[in-house]
This record gives C-alpha cells, sequence and structure tokens, in this order.
C-alpha cells in the first residue's frame, strides 16, 4: 500500500511538472513573438502618404473572417539586396500560414532611391493596390491588373524573407483602439483603422492619425501537445474562436477563445496546454 501511495505521488508530481514545462514553453513563444511586435510597432513609419495593409479597408481585403494579417513600414533592419545602399527602413509583414500552422514575420529591408535598377527602393508605394491576389501569382500578370507593388504583404506566397517567429502559435487576431476626442467620442475598440463616428467621419488610413494602439490576441499550443492534435482538428477549434466584433470590450476576445476551448472535442491534455494571449501595443505620435 506505501509504494502504491508513493507511485500515486510521483505520478502527480510528474503530471503537475509536464503541465507546468508546457505552458512555460508556451509562454516563451508569446513572449518572444509580443516582444517582437513591440519593436516593429514602435517603429512604424506613420504617414498620410504612405499605406498599409490592414483589416477594415473596403472590398476584398477587409479580413473579416480567419486569421488576420498586417502589413506597414518600420524603420527596422530588414533581409537587404546582397548590393546597393541599405536604408534604414524595412517592410514588415505578419501571417499566419495555414499551411504550416504557424506565425510568420516578413522583414524585406529596402535601398535607397537610384541606388538600383533591379531592386525596389524605399518608396512608399502601395502594398498592395490589389489585394488579397491569388497565390502563386499569374506570371505574367494580367494588362488589366493593377501591378501590387509588395504582393508577399498579402497573400501565402513563399518568399525567403519570411520566418517563423511564432511556430507554435495556430489564431491571430487584432483590433484597434481610437483615440477619444471629446465627451461624445470617447476611445473606443474598432475593426477599421480610422473613426467612423460623426463629425470625424471618415474612410482613410490616414497615417494611422485615428489609432491610439492595437490590440494582438494569439492563441498558442506548445509542441509536446500539438503532436496529439490532427490538423483538422486544430483548423476546426481555430474556426470556432470567433473574430473581434466592434461590440466587444477589453477581454472579451480573449473569453471567448477559451470558451470555445473548454467546449472542444481535443483531448483534455491537449486542450487544457492551449494558452491565450493578449497585448496592447501604443502608437507613438507621428512627427509633424
Amino acid at each position: 500500500m506505501l509504494m502504491v501511495l508513493i507511485l500515486q505521488l510521483f505520478n502527480s508530481t510528474a503530471s503537475i511538472t509536464s503541465m507546468g514545462n508546457k505552458h512555460m514553453d508556451a509562454d516563451a513563444q508569446a513572449r518572444a513573438l509580443l516582444d517582437r511586435m513591440s519593436i516593429d510597432f514602435g517603429s512604424m513609419v506613420k504617414r498620410p502618404d504612405v499605406d498599409y495593409y490592414l483589416k477594415g479597408r473596403p472590398a476584398a481585403n477587409d479580413q473579416k473572417s480567419g486569421n488576420d494579417q498586417i502589413a506597414f513600414y518600420s524603420e527596422v533592419p530588414g533581409y537587404y539586396p546582397s548590393s546597393g545602399k541599405n536604408s534604414t527602413v524595412s517592410l514588415v509583414a505578419y501571417r499566419l500560414n495555414p499551411s504550416t500552422h504557424r506565425v510568420e514575420r516578413l522583414g524585406k529591408g529596402l535601398q535607397w532611391n537610384a541606388v538600383s535598377a533591379a531592386d525596389t527602393p524605399v518608396v512608399f508605394l502601395p502594398i498592395p493596390l490589389a489585394s488579397p491576389l491569388p497565390s502563386p501569382l499569374p506570371s505574367p500578370m494580367p494588362a488589366t491588373a493593377p501591378d501590387p507593388a509588395w504582393p508577399q504583404a498579402a497573400t501565402m506566397a513563399a518568399d525567403p524573407d519570411y520566418e517563423a517567429c511564432g511556430p507554435q502559435v495556430f489564431r491571430l487576431e487584432y483590433y484597434y483602439i481610437l483615440k477619444g476626442q471629446d465627451a461624445s467620442t470617447p476611445s473606443i475598440l474598432s475593426d477599421t483603422p480610422w473613426d467612423t463616428r460623426a463629425p470625424l467621419s471618415h474612410n482613410s488610413v490616414n497615417g494611422l492619425q485615428d489609432v491610439a494602439a492595437i490590440g494582438i490576441v494569439i492563441a498558442v499550443l506548445d509542441s509536446k501537445s500539438r503532436v496529439l492534435v490532427s490538423d483538422h482538428d486544430l483548423d476546426t477549434l481555430a474556426g470556432q474562436m470567433g473574430d473581434f466584433s466592434p461590440s466587444m470590450k477589453p477581454g472579451d476576445l480573449e473569453a471567448q477563445w477559451q470558451a470555445a476551448v473548454n467546449a472542444s472535442t481535443l483531448p483534455h491534455v491537449a486542450s487544457s496546454a492551449i494558452r491565450i494571449y493578449g497585448r496592447c501595443f501604443n502608437l507613438n505620435s507621428p512627427n509633424p
């Protein structure tokens, strides 16, 4: 009887230790990704003459359903061409690749204008004019289609400048925190990067002038628990984790995701290891 009690004690201790290690693994993964995002958002180029690839824009690229994509220019290093004069600006993009079930980051270093006839320089062209585009891209592009400046920012097409920065993240969503103007237009959460309330109503990004912060929410499943879940089951769970709605308050999206995890049919040892994280990134005021 004493041996049985000791064995049960060791089994309980091993289970608790294993779960703790899984949570620490997920925490480290989320911290690395969110810290990288903090650097990129903190150095974002915010000017009216600069374009962005964001959710909430009109037509086909509003990203109302599923994992979100985002692309912008940021004053951070990137992967530069082998020759020429490197600028201080890179094209930065984040996407969750559905084929690999991981978050990827693009850091395409740009060159100064007029230093290369082959490489796209640091000109603030749209990202892109027509998006999203089919993947893979047709070659040559149809004559009637606008020529996108950065097709990599809006598709899942392979690009050597994309690298895995969240290999255990399987769900990615973001929203905007709009600035409060007065008592009639307080700060709110929004799925569009501009304020649509009168008398401020407009429909242009305008250098993110209306946005005080961007909120990011991610879901992480550690690598050891991931082997217990099929791609189909993980996709099903991700589809049950809803998209952001303007009616939500801070923390509502995370709570909805946790409810979906609790109600899922995944093995308990896997569902109990899923961790949900949310962080808001303040956008520095743009230069005059």
